[in-house]
């Protein structure tokens, strides 16, 4: 009789037992990623999940939360809720259309910062026992304060500057990403929202509704030049040595582009040629640099792509290798089919003040309970880098020609220096344009952001850069 192979059963048993291993191994690895998940999730993501718009779940919290108010960086009440005798509420907004985009409304639907903050207005952080005592009794207890970075000053200023004109004003300290002044206009009063609601759905004339400052899509015209200046000066590593005789107008293939007015620059350098925004030499320029340059530099300045705002309209920047010579000079300049947003082009020229970085652009600078107690602060956070310092630096010593010696001298022999770059972008066959300036103030070190953009308004320098000079007056002199 044979002897048992006792090796071979011990060889069968270690590896069932080592797949029994591996098995429970997967299994507690499998347990840990999901348990780590979950305590990721509940630390660091559930607040986004419940603040989503689209999370029904908030609807809940009003039931036991009255809704919390919303303030200016300066103290002035924005929005509260007006709790009556019979417990009936009803959303106020003191200063009606003045903060009807950046704030929003909270009726058929939500919008702006009633949107954006709804979680932390709906959520109360008083002091337990007052809570306690609130649920005992069945009342509600009231929700925190969400204080922005709006400055009321500034916000007023830029609604009444921009009065009855269509466009948008948008104001940011570009070393913070601090919103100081969010306006657009047509505008709308967010306190009759649900009687004027089918109104202003239909209405496709004014489009009340549309937060032109992050919504709009507008062509950049002359302002785009500072995206062909930065193509440049990639390509070509220095504005120096540059030369061009501007004689009023380009042909090229039988297309021709003529400066403003027709009027003939002359021999130019290159800061002389952006500061009299020359769109002869520009369109010059564009061709020499050619479509797929244009369109990477575009790109590397977040065209075609993602904006760090939480609602916006992509700016697009279609222009394609293949293009012909008129299409590629008209883009050059910023005609062509291109689209931006006056928001974008803040958070652009906020990049080049301050050295090739973007901050991330925010409008909440805290949030604190309805007594006063803090919350949750914000503190600046870098978003990406845009260029170098040292491409920034070329950019800002062309912006500053522009107010010493160009387009943008209304803004010279303030009390503060200032740079900046204006725009005309023609949108109809008739030649009609609206008007752009984008600029800071105090050159040594960068302060605000403003960018102004009127519909219909006509040259730059004529209507977008008396608009600018107001919020800038405003912050430096109140």
């Amino acid at each position: 009789m044979p002897a048992p192979d006792t090796a071979g059963e011990g060889v069968r048993r270690r590896n069932r037992n080592r797949e029994y291993t591996l098995v429970t191994a997967f299994f507690v690895l499998l347990f840990c990623s999901l348990a780590g998940y979950l305590v990721y999730f509940t630390v660091f993501r559930s607040e986004d999940f419940i603040n989503s718009p689209y999370n029904t779940r908030q609807d809940t919290f009003a039931d036991r939360v009255v809704r919390g108010s919303i303030v200016s960086s300066d103290g002035e009440t924005l929005a509260y809720t007006q709790v009556y005798e019979d417990g009936s509420e009803e959303r106020i907004y003191p200063y009606g259309g003045m903060y009807a985009h950046v704030v929003g409304y909270d009726s058929n639907g939500k919008s702006g910062l009633e949107s954006e903050a709804n979680f932390h207005l709906l959520s109360s952080h008083d002091f337990f026992l007052n809570q306690i005592r609130n649920e005992v009794k069945g009342l509600k207890n009231q929700g925190d304060t969400v204080v922005t970075s709006l400055n009321a000053n500034l916000q007023a200023t830029a609604y009444y500057a921009l009065g009855d004109h269509r466009g948008a004003i948008m104001a940011l300290e570009p070393k913070t990403g601090r919103i100081l002044a969010m306006v657009s206009k047509p505008d709308f009063d967010p306190n009759t929202i649900s009687q004027n609601w089918e109104y202003l759905i239909h209405d496709e004339n004014d489009s009340s509704l549309l937060n032109r400052a992050t919504n709009g899509a507008y062509p950049p015209g002359s302002v785009f030049k500072i995206v062909t200046a930065l193509d440049y000066l990639r390509s070509r590593g220095s504005f120096e040595g540059y030369s061009y005789d501007c004689g009023g107008e380009i042909t090229v293939d039988e297309h021709t582009i003529h400066c403003f007015g027709y009027y003939a620059h002359g021999e130019e350098d290159f800061y002389r040629a952006f500061a009299n925004s020359c769109n002869c030499a520009f369109a010059r320029i564009g061709l020499d640099l050619g479509a797929g340059s244009l369109r990477k530099t575009a790109e590397d300045l977040l065209f075609n792509g993602k904006l760090p705002l939480s609602a916006y309209k992509t700016s697009t920047f279609p222009l394609t290798t293949d293009a012909a010579a008129g299409l590629i000079m008209q883009t050059a300049i910023g005609q062509g089919d291109t689209l931006v947003s006056p928001a974008h082009m803040a958070l652009l020229v906020s990049a080049i003040a301050n050295d090739g970085i973007l901050m991330k652009p925010t409008l909440i600078d805290e949030i604190r309970s309805s007594q006063g107690e803090p919350v949750k602060q914000t503190r600046p956070v870098e978003y990406a880098p845009l260029m170098s310092a040292g491409e920034a630096q070329a950019l800002q010593g062309l912006m500053e020609q522009v107010v010493t010696a160009g387009t943008g001298m209304a803004l010279n022999g303030r009390g503060y220096t200032a740079a900046g770059k204006t725009g005309s972008a023609e949108y109809n066959e008739e030649g009609d344009s609206h008007s752009w300036f984008v600029g800071y103030s105090n050159i040594e070190d960068p302060e605000l952001v403003v960018c102004v953009i009127v519909e219909g308004g006509g040259a730059g320098s004529e209507s977008a850069v008396p608009l600018a000079a107001s919020l800038f007056d405003a912050y430096y002199y109140g």
